[in-house]
């Protein structure tokens, strides 16, 4: 590699820590060509940009950074390195951490995750519980939302309860009306007997005769 190459190598690193807030590095020399194409493939699917950097060139690009110090990872770049970069603390420690299911590599050798130095593959279970900022917001919000829906239910059901109760004193308050029996018909009045034709009257006797 040319000076001009490391040069620019250098730039592209830097510019690449000066964008990033979770930065892993790995060991994982050994990886046949079927494994390390499995591991890209993982590092993918996660979301994770997977890079084999020399440990010369990485540490100026980290030493160029004015508002990030990743000193603490100094120590640990030695031998095979890769650089792995993502936006969820924990999604490379779950990688390596899956992966070393079938295969001792990669080794975590650190983590920088904005601002917290982590060392060592003994920090691998720790790392992979961590949790994102976004799943920390999520579980607070859950959290202050408990309460809350708590205090609505205990309303609904002190709501529910009351009209309950109160329809139950209202029944309880009104008196039974009892069914008025149903008036028989009166029996209808047997026919009266009719009453026979009074014969018309004689005719008044013969006027009397006049008096002279």
């Amino acid at each position: 590699m040319t000076k001009e190459q490391k040069a620019q190598m250098i730039d592209d690193l830097a510019a690449v820590l000066a964008e990033s807030n979770i930065v892993y590095l790995a060991d994982i020399s050994g990886l046949d060509a079927t494994n390390t194409t499995e591991l890209r493939r993982a590092c993918h699917k996660g979301d994770i940009s997977l890079r084999v950097v020399k440990n010369t060139l990485l540490r100026k690009a980290m030493e160029r950074s004015e508002d990030k110090d990743f000193s603490g990872l100094f120590d640990a770049m030695a031998g095979n390195t890769a650089m792995m970069i993502a936006e969820k603390g924990n999604a490379p420690a779950k990688v390596i951490e899956t992966f070393r299911k079938k295969s001792d590599k990669p080794v975590l050798k650190g983590a920088w995750i904005e601002n917290n130095v982590y060392v060592g593959d003994d920090k691998l279970s720790a790392l992979s519980a961590l949790k994102s900022r976004e799943e920390m917001i999520a579980d607070i919000v859950a959290l202050l939302k408990s309460p809350i829906q708590s205090l609505v239910s205990q309303l609904q059901n002190k709501e529910n309860a009351s009209e309950k109760e109160v329809e139950s004193k209202s029944e309880e308050a009104a008196p039974a009306v009892e069914e008025t029996p149903a008036v028989e018909a009166a029996p209808e009045a047997a026919d009266a007997p009719e009453t026979p034709a009074t014969e018309e009257t004689s005719e008044s006797a013969d006027e009397a005769p006049a008096t002279e």
